[in-house]
């Protein structure tokens, strides 16, 4: 049977859980289904947090790392849209099978965002927007009924992958753009269209963010230190600031502060609030090809086999933009 090249884990504990493993290819494509030559994978903190949640790791199947690719089509089922050769780069979303930091991926169309590289793109460039991009798109959705007044929004840790296209996106709709980061990455923000910097390092956030009077804040760094200051609140993260345990929506199951919140604006008491997760939508992965590209930010490349190394980069939490790992370089 045909095999390809993974980073896979069947137990929790990262680093140590990561081994470099060969997977079986299916014997036949699903008519939706696309068959994949990864030339770059983009990484993200998740990949380290599902290392180490112990529920996840009871299967012993492999599961992979990463979800952003960029590639060459191999095979194409008669209904994916795509065929052999097309370059293209997109979403793998499917947790619990092997990833995107593979030499092969099978990913349906049906379900994941996938779409032709612009040609001027690089494939490193291609791997590094799709679940930053998709996850402030769908950010900047849950809050735009709600920019009615001041049109001013915040945007907490504006420096962060998915942060400085908040930041980039809310400022293409023409409102103010308030934003937390350190101020060495003060212009670096500003370049993506941020309006006023508040420098955590040295500043109150919550009491410079009440004073901006936004609209909506967009969290993309976790905490409570900004909850009740708009009528408007979505984290993609929950409450909690630990680089290394799970965030996202999967956080209101231990945390019941969390529910009530939402209750409570759902029932007008207080601040509309949502953990959201990314909605995987081709439309919103499009109009990330209108990006000019200084937009696509990387801030370092690793190839296949210096995966640790990668995730060792990626959480110091100092990555500007995006880790790479070159597959096929």
């Amino acid at each position: 049977m045909p095999e390809y090249k993974a980073w896979t884990y069947t137990h929790p504990g990262y680093p140590d859980c990561l081994s470099e493993t060969k997977q079986p290819l299916p014997e036949q494509l699903k008519p939706t289904e696309l068959e994949i030559h990864i030339k770059s994978a983009a990484l993200n903190p998740v990949d380290i947090q599902l290392m180490n949640v112990s529920l996840w790791n009871i299967l012993s199947r492999p599961k992979g790392v990463g979800c952003d690719f960029a590639g060459v089509v191999i095979k194409a089922g008669p209904e994916a849209g795509f065929k052999e050769g097309d370059e293209v780069f997109g979403l793998h979303m499917s947790q619990g099978k092997p990833g995107t930091v593979a030499d092969v991926l099978i990913v349906d169309t049906a379900t994941a965002p996938v779409l032709k590289k612009p040609s001027n793109w690089s494939w490193n460039q291609a791997a590094a927007l799709p679940l930053v991009w998709l996850t402030a798109k769908t950010s900047i959705a849950a809050v735009e009924p709600y920019m009615t007044g001041s049109k001013v929004i915040a945007v907490l840790g504006g420096s962060s992958a998915t942060g400085m296209y908040t930041v980039y996106l809310a400022k293409k709709r023409g409102w103010k753009v308030v934003t937390s980061c350190s101020g060495r990455n003060a212009e670096f923000v500003k370049s993506m269209g941020a309006d006023e910097i508040i420098d955590y390092t040295n500043e109150s956030v919550p009491e410079k963010v009440k004073a901006a009077g936004p609209d909506a804040i967009i969290d993309c760094v976790g905490g409570t230190e900004c909850l009740g200051i708009a009528k408007r609140y979505v984290t993609i993260v929950g409450d909690k600031t630990s680089r290394l345990t799970m965030g996202g929506p999967a956080t209101y199951l231990w945390t019941p502060r969390m529910v009530y919140r939402w209750l409570m604006g759902r029932l007008g008491w207080g601040e509309v609030y949502d953990c959201l997760m990314l909605e995987g939508r081709k439309d919103y992965l499009q109009e990330a090809t209108e990006l000019s590209l200084d937009k696509i930010v990387i801030d370092s490349t690793f190839k296949f086999d210096q995966l640790k190394e990668a995730l060792e980069r990626l959480n110091t939490g100092r990555a500007r933009g995006k880790v790479i790992v070159e597959v096929d370089s």
